[in-house]
């Protein structure tokens, strides 16, 4: 059962308003070739993939806790928190969307952009 089946308040506009609000954070916190792909029609776990760039490991730490504070703004439990910035890969699972935040190296290295190349490209609101 899907959170939109579970929290009558996350409905499918909801959810793209949460995503445009943690984007729009992502920004302000200067970070780099933000993109949204909309995963709907291709994967079945999650509605989102939020893929950004940090410029350093520190970019990636403040990146990581300002997803951390808006999502919890946002009255969501987050799961899965994975914060190895050593990795370069920091993923916030959000159940209704994913936010993957990158160093450059390990954004072109993964690709995802190329992986989901079939997933719809969703500019910012």
């Amino acid at each position: 059962m899907s959170l939109i089946e579970t929290n009558p308040k996350r409905t499918s506009e909801g959810i793209l308003e949460h995503v445009n609000i943690c984007c729009r954070a992502l920004e302000d916190k200067k970070v780099e070739d933000l993109t949204i792909l909309d995963m709907r029609e291709t994967l079945a776990i999650t509605d989102y993939f939020v893929i950004a760039t940090g410029t350093s490991q520190p970019h990636l730490r403040a990146l990581f806790k300002e997803m951390d504070q808006v999502l919890t703004g946002l009255e969501y439990e987050i799961p899965s928190k994975c914060k190895d910035y050593y990795s370069e890969w920091v993923v916030v699972d959000a159940i209704d969307f994913v936010i993957h935040l990158f160093s450059k190296e390990k954004r072109n290295y993964y690709s995802l952009e190329q992986l989901w190349k079939d997933a719809p490209i969703i500019s910012p609101g």
